[in-house]
């Protein structure tokens, strides 16, 4: 079972019309169909909402004013996911079960909000957490919590209040998109479990959206995971994307971790860019990822990379039942 840890399905669907159980778009590659052929059998299944800034840049009128517009668009995001009938794994136990009895042809998976805007304060984090949420990226650009892409800064006041919910709500940090401050207001206050969904390696693209090898290894030392983005301007600094990109970031993150084990994929696939943005214009294509890989890594943490480190990271990570 492959493993990807960043896809924006409910925002692509809502904002954009591209639906999760139709064939992919012209031009994208991700759908409920093309998950399942290419024996993907488990998503973290994002919650992103777009501020008004972004509005030219993201090319959408699907943008938020204010907190509680932002809490409107991801609850819209929650009920898209269940009227896809999509399974979310909550728990320890139903990841387990999920897990051994997977065969190709199931999807399910892990709520994951990107950018916490949408929890308009720390005190409402447990209607969220009832509804699914399991992993939190305070950031995205800037937040009311975080500093972030494009936006320097720590965590603000307001940002430590939510850390300190999310550990008593047994929450997933995602570090992606934190300006290095935030990363390092975490790293300092933060004793639960750490991730970073889809980042790459500032040594290769440099630039503050990546992370740095320092950074990476202080996730690996926490037991932590962190996930490969492959949309293009991640992979490289000019140029088109190939897998030959995924697989240098893949072995950089392995390199900077001490090991394969706290390393994986978070694609970002349809993260609202197409196919030319992307290694590969047919999801089928991932086949090819682990022959590569191979050159660098045994067969076995081959497969921890394709998917199993990160089914063993929310095995020790999520909650147990009840």
């Amino acid at each position: 079972m492959i493993v990807d840890a960043h896809l924006d399905i409910g925002w692509n669907a809502i904002s954009a019309g591209r639906g999760f159980l139709s064939p992919p778009a012209p031009g994208y590659v991700v759908s409920r169909s093309s998950l399942v052929a290419a024996k993907v059998g488990l998503v973290f299944a994002t919650l992103y909402t777009a501020p008004a800034r972004a509005r030219r840049s993201m090319r959408t009128r699907f943008v938020y004013e204010n907190a509680h517009e932002a809490h409107l668009m991801a609850t819209a995001q929650v009920n898209y996911y269940r009227s896809c009938d999509l399974q979310l794994i909550g728990d320890r136990a139903g990841l387990a079960a999920y897990a051994k009895n997977w065969k190709k042809g199931r999807l399910a998976a892990v709520l994951l909000m990107e950018g916490a805007d949408p929890i308009e304060t720390p005190a409402q984090l447990g209607a969220w957490t009832d509804r699914g949420v399991r992993i939190i990226g305070p950031a995205w650009g800037g937040t009311r919590y975080s500093g972030g892409t494009g936006a320097p800064g720590g965590l603000t006041d307001l940002g430590r209040q939510l850390l300190k919910a999310m550990r008593r709500k047994h929450v997933i940090l995602d570090l992606s998109h934190m300006a290095d401050q935030a990363v390092t207001d975490a790293f300092a206050i933060w004793r639960g479990p750490i991730m970073a969904s889809h980042s790459n390696a500032r040594e290769i693209v440099p630039g503050d959206r990546q992370l740095t090898s320092a950074s990476v290894a202080e996730i690996a030392r926490r037991g932590g995971m962190v996930g490969v983005s492959f949309y293009a301007h991640h992979l490289r600094a000019s140029g088109r994307a190939t897998i030959s990109d995924v697989v240098k970031h893949l072995v950089h993150h392995a390199r900077s971790a001490g090991g394969p084990e706290h390393v994986g994929l978070g694609t970002d696939l349809d993260g609202g860019f197409d196919a030319r943005y992307a290694p590969f214009d047919n999801l089928a294509r991932l086949k090819e990822l682990p022959a590569r890989l191979r050159l660098h890594f045994n067969k076995t943490q081959v497969e921890g990379i394709m998917g199993h480190n990160w089914l063993e990271f929310l095995d020790r990570s999520l909650p147990n039942p009840g």
